[in-house]
């Protein structure tokens, strides 16, 4: 499955959180109902396996663990015993004791195919981030999975788009976004996501934390963009079942704006003009 290329892949948007006593229970029922409406792969939300730990600037060490933790071991265990790929994620601790907000992707089988750290990390009320882990270094990379080239971003990584045109003109064509926003702000989000569909010619899709947490007033809907700016879905249902289809996206790039050239080594020189800065620092 995630090596033969497909003309279409069914992807569930799962707008729900599962930590405490019965989160695995819970992700277990999600996964399942995924899975009997056709869907080869669920995506979770930003750190969907934890609380919302950014709401306070305490960082416990108990909220991060070590490459194939027990949070880690408990969403391959469960993508395996469903049969279902899983995008899931934790906060990652390496040998150094660094902590990163870790996206990682399993196919149905349980193995781990593709991990991401985010790169733009917020600091302000309510998301603390910066308190709980470190900016990723490494830029967003599109990888083959489920017959398609994937790609991740986490949350604010969208609102940089470079790192999604970097994705499209190294091939990726759908991007997976788990995010953390606020229903207040998803004015904001919005256009973000289309633009960065349609000016790159990729799939977008992106799901959200479900409610409040701790104050913190998070909320808003998931949503599936096509290469061609169109809102595929937009719910605030606990599971969103959308299917992309290749030849849309082939379309989308003989079409305006997506023959258009990207011409890279023009682009490198400029941002060579640039001093270096670290992810997190303010412009």
């Amino acid at each position: 499955m995630t090596s033969m290329t497909t003309d279409h892949l069914r992807i569930a948007l799962i707008s729900d959180v599962f930590h405490g006593n019965d989160g695995e229970d819970r992700l277990r029922s999600r996964l399942e109902e995924s899975r009997n409406a056709g869907a080869s792969l669920a995506v979770l939300p930003e750190l969907g396996v934890l609380p919302w730990v950014p709401a306070t600037q305490d960082a416990r060490d108990e909220d991060a663990e070590e490459p194939g933790g027990t949070l880690q071991g408990m969403q391959s265990r469960l993508a395996a015993e469903v049969g279902i790929g899983l995008l899931g994620g934790a906060i990652v601790r390496d040998e150094s004791g660094h902590r990163y907000n870790t996206c990682i992707l399993f196919d149905d089988q349980g193995n781990q195919l593709h991990s991401y750290r985010k790169i733009h990390i917020p600091d302000e009320s309510g998301f603390h981030e910066i308190d709980h882990y470190e900016p990723g270094d490494d830029p967003p990379t599109p990888f083959d999975a489920f017959g398609w080239k994937l790609g991740i971003q986490i949350c604010s990584d969208v609102n940089r788009p470079t790192g999604s045109h970097l994705l499209s003109a190294r091939g990726c064509q759908c991007i997976l976004a788990p995010r953390s926003t606020e229903q207040a702000t998803w004015w904001k989000w919005r256009p973000v996501l289309i633009a960065n569909a349609l000016t790159t010619c990729t799939f977008v899709l992106s799901v959200n934390r479900p409610a409040e947490e701790q104050g913190v007033k998070i909320g808003g809907p998931s949503i599936a963009i096509a290469p061609t700016g169109e809102v595929l879905l937009e719910t605030t249902e606990p599971v969103g079942i959308v299917e992309l289809h290749r030849d849309l996206l082939d379309q989308a790039r003989k079409d305006y704006p997506g023959y258009l050239a990207v011409p890279s080594s023009m682009y490198a020189r400029g941002w060579a003009t640039i001093p270096p800065r670290q992810a997190h620092e303010t412009p």
